[in-house]
């Protein structure tokens, strides 16, 4: 099979103009950035209705491993195949972090005939977006050591201050850092880190916003820090807000681009899904909604992380209701769930992974039977999608349909979509258009009046399956404080590893028994939800041994290339 380079290489893009007419969007919302990139602008939204049969499907997955398990490929897949069903669809994404596409992951665009294009555009700036995120966050935190420098007449106190700045690239060195050194003329000296730009709440709050005047209430909620009497002072306080607003004005409208086989794409945020809400905007989704009959958008990592924070953090803000999930999976992630069967990143598969193992597939299912009783447990269809790969074998692929169906899955159907493009998801998207029409009884996790605490034991007991939670010192007095602040009914954000249903990345399977350790909880009032963090979940990644951005060069034309 050719490389994603050269297969997307081959595709022949339409005008970028052309796709936005197949939706119906007139010429006078589109800024067109090139030949095949556009922002669509959100004035849109008051001459559009989200149509009263538009199916709103949500992809997920069960526990990823470092293999990446295709929830992105399938997401595109689908959205193509329901377009060669006659179902006028489109997908909404993240837009990839430059953080893990020069790191571990790679580029965020699917693969082999199921990709997103232009694929360089999107991996690296696609239309600035992030940049004005980075920009936005780090006024804020200029804003704050101004305050600090110039008499700090609000009291803050410095060892209570949330803020740190932001990038869009890997880099541990800069997780913790003192600055201002030596005083004076260089500011007020102290300790503060860097987190990455995915993780910004300013990203959160772009995704989760519903219009510009909604966006520009909630970043002047921000609470940048306390006061030495324990009061919030925000981004309002701060006089940054608006500053902040104006370098977001632009931002805050989706980015369409298309897949390699003409069907639109809108990618807009990317706020990570281990440490914040890991879903796109809600702006981008009424669009599509409202332009199409169909709606394919995909919530990172697994049911327990981004389709968990979908339903009880994205879904609350928006009002809106999921007709059906697909959850994706593996066999050789099932493989490795078991236990039995090791991969290394960055070297090619085992022959135990490679080879037909019955035995580790049947002792990985515990980890899909809890990720599809997650998605059962808010009352969603569930539609397993197997991912094939060359690898797997009728025997691996026909046990895994079998017990996907035992465990209460609507339907489940073999997905081909990265060999053969929409060709290969047509018996997916027929399942899909099957549960979309089920019978669902839609539901949150928890009510918002649940105390705090019960949130977060609520979240672990039920989706991760622990036996309970400990909250360290830090987490139970901050909770106290939140309360006293009027924070309580807000919905929780929990920050840990994507890599298990635990807080142990190494913990695989459907690990049981455990006590959650919470070690702090912060606030992001602005994006409107409270977060967790749990374990040792860091904001700012690290570059591996061997980073990708090692094999990305250009090529005499400024074209990326692979070497």
């Amino acid at each position: 099979m050719k490389s994603d380079v050269q297969i997307a290489a081959e595709a022949k893009l339409r005008p970028i103009a052309a796709i936005a007419a197949k939706l119906g969007i007139p010429n006078k919302y589109i800024e067109c950035y090139g030949d095949h990139k556009a922002k669509v602008r959100i004035d849109i939204l008051k001459t559009l209705k989200q149509k009263k049969n538009a199916k709103y499907i949500v992809v997920t997955g069960i526990t990823p491993t470092h293999l990446g398990e295709g929830k992105t490929v399938t997401t595109v897949g689908l959205s193509m195949a329901l377009n060669r069903l006659k179902k006028k669809t489109c997908a909404c994404l993240r837009q990839p972090s430059m953080g893990p596409f020069f790191g571990v992951k790679g580029g965020g665009v699917g693969g082999g005939y199921s990709q997103v294009a232009p694929e360089d555009d999107i991996n690296l700036h696609l239309t600035g977006d992030i940049h004005a995120v980075t920009q936005a966050h780090n006024l804020a935190a200029s804003f704050l050591d101004n305050h600090l420098y110039r008499g700090n007449k609000l009291n803050i106190a410095l060892d209570k201050i949330y803020w740190r700045r932001v990038m869009d690239v890997n880099d541990r060195s800069l997780r913790n850092i003192r600055i201002s050194l030596g005083g004076g003329e260089a500011g007020i000296e102290r300790d503060t880190g860097f987190d990455i730009t995915a993780a910004s709440e300013i990203m959160a709050i772009l995704a989760l916003s519903e219009s510009i005047p909604d966006m520009r209430k909630r970043l002047g909620r921000i609470i940048v820090a306390l006061s030495k009497n324990s009061k919030a002072v925000t981004c309002e306080d701060l006089k940054a807000a608006g500053s902040m607003a104006a370098i977001l004005t632009d931002a805050i409208n989706p980015n369409l681009v298309q897949t390699i086989e003409n069907t639109p794409v809108f990618i807009h945020t990317g706020p990570f899904a281990n440490i914040t809400h890991g879903n796109s905007s809600i702006l981008a989704d009424r669009m599509a909604l409202g332009l199409c009959d169909h709606v394919v958008t995909e919530a990172g990592f697994g049911a327990d992380c981004g389709f968990e924070k979908f339903i009880n953090i994205k879904c609350r803000a928006s009002g809106l209701k999921p007709s059906c999930a697909v959850l994706v999976a593996s066999v050789r992630a099932l493989k490795i769930h078991s236990g039995m069967l090791k991969m290394v990143v960055g070297k090619p598969l085992g022959k135990e992974l490679s080879a037909e193992h019955l035995d580790a597939l049947e002792m990985g299912f515990p980890n899909l039977e809890k990720q599809i009783e997650n998605v059962r447990l808010h009352g969603v269809p569930c539609v397993v999608a197997i991912n094939r790969f060359a690898t797997d074998t009728d025997r691996e692929i026909e046990l895994l349909r079998r017990k996907a169906l035992e465990f209460g899955a609507f339907s489940c159907a073999v997905s081909d979509v990265h060999k053969r493009g929409s060709l290969g998801g047509i018996e997916l998207a027929k399942a899909v258009i099957d549960a979309c029409s089920a019978n669902s009884s839609f539901n949150y996790l928890y009510p918002l009046d649940m105390p705090i605490e019960k949130k977060i034991e609520t979240i672990a007991m039920k989706v991760y399956g622990a036996k309970g939670v400990h909250f360290e010192k830090c987490a139970e007095d901050n909770i106290k404080l939140y309360k006293k602040l009027g924070f309580s009914d807000l919905p929780i954000c929990m920050a840990k590893t994507h890599l298990s249903l635990s807080h142990d990345p190494k913990a695989k399977g459907s690990p049981r028994d455990f006590i959650l350790p919470v070690r702090d909880v912060k606030p992001s009032i602005g994006a409107g939800f409270l977060y967790a963090l749990c374990g040792k979940i860091l904001t700012m990644p690290s570059l591996p041994s061997k980073p990708v951005g090692e094999h990305i060069d250009i090529d005499a034309k400024g074209r990326l290339k692979y070497v």
